[in-house]
C-alpha cells in the first residue's frame, strides 16, 4: 500500500542538512521546504449512481430510520428501547436488562468483532463502505450540500468565486440545515438514555439538565465537525481500523480493482474509435472513478489504505463503459488471484470460501448460537446475597445463633412477581422472616433476612464460616389458586459459627 498523496517519509534535520538547505536559492530552496508542509486539497466528490450507490442509500435510509425511529416506538407502555442509568435498568423491546447483564454487552461486542473480521476477509471494508456511521452522515451532508450549492463543478465554481449576496445565501443555508441536523442527531441520540417523550417536553421549554444539555451539544457537534468537515480526514487518518484492515486481507479477498492488463495503456478516443487499432485499452483516462471518490484517491494506482470500499468508482466506470459500448468491470470487485490468474467467478468464489473465512464463520455462528441461547433461556429474576456486616453472629434467647444477610431480589420481567425463600446447608437452619415477597414489574428491592440454628447445632459446628444455600423461588398461581415453583436460583453464602 502507497503513502497518502502529499505525505513524504520523516526527516531527520541535521546541521548538515540545514546547511545543504541554506546553500540552495530562489526556487530551489522553496520546494525542497514546502515540499514537507504540503497542504491538503479540498475534495469535490461527484454524485454518482448506480447498483453500488443504491445499496449505500437503501443503508443510510434502513440506518437512519432505525436510529431516529426506534426512541419514538413504545413497548408494554413505555419506551420500547431505552438505558435508563438513573435507575439502572436497560429496555431492549421485551428486554428487561441490568447492570449485572454486563456478560451480554461484552457479547454484542465480541459478535460484532467477528462478524467485522469475516466481513473484512471476504470483501474488505464493507462496513466501511457502506454502514459506517461516518460514511452514513457524510453522504447526507453532502446530499444536503450538492441540493443546495450544486454538483462538483459548481461547487468548485463557488468556492473560487467572491463573496456575493448568491454564495453568502447559499453558503448559509447549507450550515442552517448541517447544524439543524447535528442537534436533531444529538437530541436523538440523548434520546436513547431518557425518556424521549419528556425530553421533547423539555427541549420546548429549554429546561434541560446540565448533563442533557452538554450531550446535545456534543453529540451534535461531533456530528456536524466529521460529516460536515473532517469527512475524508477521519477515515484517512483517525479511524484505526484503516491502519490494521491489511491484516485482514490476503490475496484471496475480494476489494475494489481496476483491471489493468485490460485498461492499459490507457488514453481518451471518440466512441467510434476502435481502442486495439490506436494501441490503447479500455481505460479512456476520463479520471471519472478520481472524481467520485470520498477519498480523492485513484483506483488505477492499486489497492490503497485510504480506500473504503465505497464502490462508487465501479458504478461510475461501469457507466462510462457503457457509453463506450465496452463490457462493465473494468474496475470491480475482484480478487489479487482473480486478476492475476483470471480466475472464472466459480473459481474465484471457490477461494473466498477458504479456512480463514469458514474458521470466522464457525466462531461467529457458535457465539450468536450461546448468545441466543442465553438470552431465550435467563432466569426471569435475578439474587444477589450480601452478608450484613453491621450485625455479626450471635446468640439469641430462645438457645439459637442468629447470622443476617441482606438480599436483592431483581424482577426482570414486567409483570407482578411473587418469590418463595428458603435456606438449607446445617442442620436445623431456618428463616426467622416471611419466607415469601412480591416484587412489582422491573423492580428490585433489598430484603433483610434473619437465619438462625440451634445452638446444639452450633456446640457440634467448629466455630467460623459454614456454607449455606438460599433457594429463591419464582412462584406461579394456577386458575385453581394453587402455588407451584416456575423457575429456581440457588446463591450461595457462608453461616458464621461463633467461638
Amino acid at each position: 500500500m502507497r503513502e497518502p498523496d502529499g505525505l513524504v517519509p520523516h526527516v531527520v534535520m541535521t546541521p548538515q542538512r540545514l546547511q545543504s538547505i541554506d546553500a540552495l536559492e530562489g526556487d530551489d530552496a522553496k520546494v525542497a521546504l514546502v515540499s514537507l508542509y504540503q497542504k491538503q486539497q479540498r475534495i469535490y466528490p461527484r454524485a454518482v449512481s448506480g447498483l453500488f450507490a443504491n445499496w449505500r442509500w437503501s443503508l443510510v435510509w434502513l440506518s437512519q430510520l432505525l436510529f431516529y425511529g426506534l426512541p419514538w416506538l413504545n413497548w408494554n407502555q413505555r419506551q420500547a428501547v431505552l438505558f435508563d442509568l438513573g435507575s439502572r435498568r436497560f429496555y431492549i423491546g421485551p428486554l428487561l436488562l441490568y447492570p449485572q447483564d454486563f456478560i451480554y454487552l461484552t457479547g454484542i461486542l465480541v459478535i460484532s468483532a467477528y462478524a467485522l473480521f469475516l466481513f473484512t476477509a471476504v470483501a474488505g471494508r464493507l462496513w466501511c463502505g457502506f454502514a459506517c456511521p461516518q460514511t452514513v452522515y457524510t453522504e447526507i451532508y453532502r446530499w444536503v450540500e450538492r441540493k443546495i450549492e450544486g454538483d462538483r463543478i459548481a461547487r468548485m465554481r463557488l468556492d473560487a468565486s467572491g463573496w456575493s449576496l448568491d454564495k453568502f445565501g447559499r453558503k448559509s443555508a447549507k450550515q442552517v440545515v448541517w447544524i439543524g441536523l447535528g442537534l436533531w442527531t444529538g437530541f436523538t441520540f440523548v434520546g436513547y438514555f431518557t425518556p424521549i417523550h419528556s425530553l421533547a417536553a423539555e427541549a420546548m421549554s429549554l429546561e434541560f439538565g446540565p448533563w442533557e444539555w452538554f450531550w446535545v451539544f456534543f453529540y451534535s457537534l461531533a456530528t456536524y465537525g466529521n460529516a460536515g468537515f473532517m469527512r475524508e480526514q477521519v477515515c484517512k487518518y483517525m479511524c484505526p481500523y484503516a491502519r490494521f484492515q491489511s491484516a485482514m486481507f490476503d490475496r484471496d479477498t475480494l476489494i475494489i480493482s481496476y483491471d489493468s492488463e485490460r485498461g492499459e495503456p490507457r488514453g481518451s478516443r471518440s466512441r467510434k474509435a476502435e481502442p486495439k487499432a490506436l494501441g490503447l485499452g479500455s481505460c479512456i483516462d476520463c479520471n471519472l472513478c478520481v472524481q467520485v471518490c470520498p477519498t480523492g484517491i485513484d483506483i488505477r494506482q492499486g489497492l490503497q489504505y485510504e480506500c473504503i470500499g465505497c464502490a462508487a468508482c465501479i458504478d461510475v466506470c461501469d457507466s462510462v463503459m457503457d457509453k463506450m459500448n465496452y463490457p462493465r468491470g473494468l474496475v470491480r470487485y475482484d480478487t489479487q488471484n482473480g486478476l492475476a490468474q483470471h480466475l472464472s467467478d466459480r473459481q474465484r468464489l471457490t477461494r473466498v470460501l477458504r479456512p480463514r473465512v469458514l474458521v470466522y464463520s464457525a466462531i461467529l455462528g457458535l457465539i450468536l448460537l450461546v448468545f441466543s441461547c442465553s438470552l431465550a433461556f435467563r432466569h426471569p429474576f435475578k439474587v444477589d446475597v450480601v452478608r450484613d456486616r453491621a450485625a455479626l453472629a450471635r446468640e439469641v434467647g430462645e438457645g439459637q445463633v442468629e447470622n443476617v444477610y441482606r438480599l436483592q431480589i431483581m424482577n426482570t420481567t414486567e409483570q407482578l412477581q411473587r418469590y418463595q425463600i428458603a435456606v438449607k446447608g446445617l442442620a436445623g437452619i431456618r428463616l426467622m422472616t416471611s419466607p415469601e415477597i412480591n416484587l412489582e414489574p422491573a423492580q428490585a428491592r433489598w430484603v433483610t433476612l434473619a437465619v438462625r440454628i440451634p445452638l446444639e447445632t452450633a456446640r457440634l459446628t467448629a466455630a467460623g464460616a459454614h456454607p449455606i444455600y438460599f433457594d429463591i423461588g419464582l412462584l406461579h398461581v394456577d386458575v385453581t389458586g394453587k402455588l407451584s415453583s416456575v423457575a429456581m436460583l440457588s446463591e450461595k453464602s457462608t453461616f458464621v459459627v461463633p467461638r
